[in-house]
């Protein structure tokens, strides 16, 4: 018997770094319990550049990544969703769509790189940051045992995730 894989949908505004990074990091770290999607409710259309440069020094492949609208899982023939996180620092501000199927939401706010004004090397720093925060909540997900939990509990779980932050920084 074949465990259970839960599809995941990350949404942010622009789709062009947390999303993106946080969808990459659940492919690499869910151990194939888990389909990662990413979207944005404001698409820029384009992955920022600075999100590819991290990614593939991390080593992900990025050739299949692309910023696309959250309308794309909304529709009938959109994966059924398991779990929808926010990673938006705004997303309070922001209202998100209802999504078939009732997923656990929860929201994982993280500051947004592409926003930082400055030189390219702190702005490199600003997206490593996004990454090790959403990379440590990613890892605390992939490990929950999802079966062992009633609903309540999960969703007091995920939200304990989004409240968590991991101020380590990665090199390079």
């Amino acid at each position: 018997m074949s465990e259970k894989v839960y599809n995941v949908l990350f949404l942010c505004t622009g789709n062009s770094a947390r999303s993106i990074m946080a969808e990459c990091a659940l492919t690499r770290y869910g151990n194939g319990r888990f389909q990662a999607f990413s979207a944005g409710s404001h698409p820029k259309g384009e992955i920022h550049p600075l999100t590819l440069h991290l990614l593939q020094r991390l080593n992900y492949r990025t050739d299949d990544l692309r910023s696309k609208s959250w309308e794309e899982f909304k529709g009938p023939a959109a994966p059924s969703l398991d779990f929808v996180f926010t990673v938006c620092d705004s997303a309070a501000a922001e209202t998100c769509p209802v999504f078939p199927g009732q997923p656990m939401t929860a929201h994982w706010g993280v500051e947004d790189p592409v926003a930082f004004e400055g030189p390219e090397d702190k702005a490199l720093r600003a997206f490593r940051r996004a990454y090790v925060e959403l990379e440590s909540r990613v890892k605390i997900f992939a490990s929950l045992r999802l079966d062992g939990l009633d609903r309540l509990a999960l969703q007091g779980r995920l939200k304990s995730i989004g409240q968590s932050y991991a101020p380590a920084e990665i090199d390079g």
